[in-house]
């Protein structure tokens, strides 16, 4: 890829033109963090796997990038399909600028451990959504006999890993996965205690379960790990994103479109369809299916007694704090008022402001919680995706706004979902993509 081609794919823009409501049907593309620490668990077994539902995302490209550069054979063999054979890892170096552009090149470092004895890994890049600490990895991997030292670098060696019992001070979800990773392959019995348990953990698990792991407690946030000797290969298809299908709910519900959404595991939005009925947004449920019906009036439940209410998110089976930006998109166009509370990322409500010039009513009351009162006409604006979940946020605001919207820095979207603005023409959006 040339620098002029580089320079168009990050600086490109959609261009948007509102008011048209979304009809048809369209079908949730493979979990986007599920994905990755699946493709970073296929370094662990010198047998080829196989893995359907892949999303055509750029962190996906970014993950096949590090682990071909590892020195695995890394092919795509259909349109979502990857094969890769790790008979050969020739270093345990991860590139620097690879690194820097995805913070799950950091879900590596489990199986470099298991598999070369080091891991020598950048700080990791990634969504500017606030801090976002690296702190339970480290904790976690010295439990199981890791030296680490962090500088400049990540450079973790061990001349095993052993089993014990950790205990993380916070239920991330890219630590679980390291340790579990990890601990598939260690001598003895790995407890994981306050282990984070999204449904992207799940499939996790019950991959590694295919090429041999035996792992206990998949959806509960207590795992038992018995390592085993060696790992085989496998062919698996990655589960649905149910963050993705979360988005298409609410860009049907802003526009009053009618959406059929398949290939969806209903179970994943045990916490995301009663969220959104908050917001009066009826959601018809089938087997693999949902369906956003037309014209619906949104309206704001409001707490027993005529109180504001509030939505929050948490670890799973919470509210996933990467739907709390649409969530809060959906109320500007719903009557009533509501507080979002955002209690995991202190940075992830400064997209806001975009919203506020478009005519939103929304009053930031600090980095954590915001007051959403609608609904409100919005107008067409120019803006920049500042991270992935924002960047969604603002396509539901300029498809249901009057006029004409620009937003820059499209590459934002792109880390997250497949072909969007082709799948939203599929629906009758008028979107297209600009090259900078």
């Amino acid at each position: 890829m040339t620098e002029t081609m580089v320079a168009d794919a990050l600086m490109g823009s959609f261009v948007i033109e509102g008011g048209q409501p979304l009809h048809g049907r369209v079908t949730a593309a493979g979990n986007k963090n599920g994905v990755l620490p699946i493709l970073a668990a296929c370094v662990m077994t010198t047998e080829p796997v196989v893995l359907h539902n892949v999303p055509r995302i750029r962190d996906v490209d970014t993950m096949l990038a590090l682990i071909d550069d590892l020195g695995a054979d890394v092919q795509w063999i259909g349109p979502n399909d990857v094969r890769i054979h790790a008979a050969d890892i020739r270093k345990a170096e991860l590139d620097p600028e690879l690194c820097s552009q995805m913070r799950a090149s950091f879900l590596l470092a489990g199986p470099l451990l298991v598999r070369a004895g080091t891991a020598i890994v950048a700080p990791p890049g990634g969504d500017v959504i606030g801090r976002r600490r690296l702190d339970p990895h480290i904790h976690g991997f010295r439990e199981l006999g890791v030296e680490v030292e962090a500088g400049d670098t990540y450079d973790m060696r061990t001349d095993g890993v052993r089993g014990a019992s950790v205990f993380l001070d916070e239920a991330s979800v890219m630590a679980t996965e390291n340790i579990v990773m990890a601990a598939t392959l260690a001598q003895g019995e790995t407890t994981i205690g306050n282990a984070a348990c999204e449904p992207h953990v799940q499939d996790l698990c019950r991959f590694l379960g295919s090429i041999g792991a035996d792992i206990e407690g998949i959806e509960s946030n207590v795992l038992r790990v018995r390592g085993v000797e060696r790992l085989r290969g496998s062919e698996w298809t990655i589960g649905p994103d149910h963050v993705e299908v979360a988005s298409f709910i609410g860009l049907a519900a802003v526009t009053g479109g009618d959406v059929t959404i398949d290939g969806v595991k209903n179970e994943d939005l045990i916490s995301i369809l009663p969220t959104f009925a908050r917001l009066g947004v009826r959601v018809e449920g089938g087997d693999g299916t949902v369906r956003v019906p037309p014209g619906q009036a949104l309206y704001i439940e409001d707490d027993i007694g005529g109180h504001i209410p509030k939505i929050e998110d948490g670890p799973w089976p919470a509210f996933p704090s990467d739907c709390t930006s649409i969530a809060l998109t959906v109320a500007t166009q719903a009557r009533g008022t509501v507080l979002l509370f955002e209690k995991m990322f202190e940075n992830r409500l400064f997209f806001t402001d975009k919203l506020v010039s478009m005519g939103a009513r929304i009053i930031l009351c600090d980095p954590h919680r915001a007051v959403v009162t609608g609904p409100t006409r919005l107008r067409g604006q120019r803006m920049e995706s500042p991270d992935i979940r924002a960047g969604m946020s603002m396509l539901l605001a300029s498809l249901c706004a009057e006029g004409e919207s620009t937003i820059g820095a499209v590459y934002q979207i792109d880390k997250g979902y497949e072909r969007i603005d082709e799948r939203l023409r599929s629906l009758g959006a008028r979107i297209e993509r600009v090259p900078a």
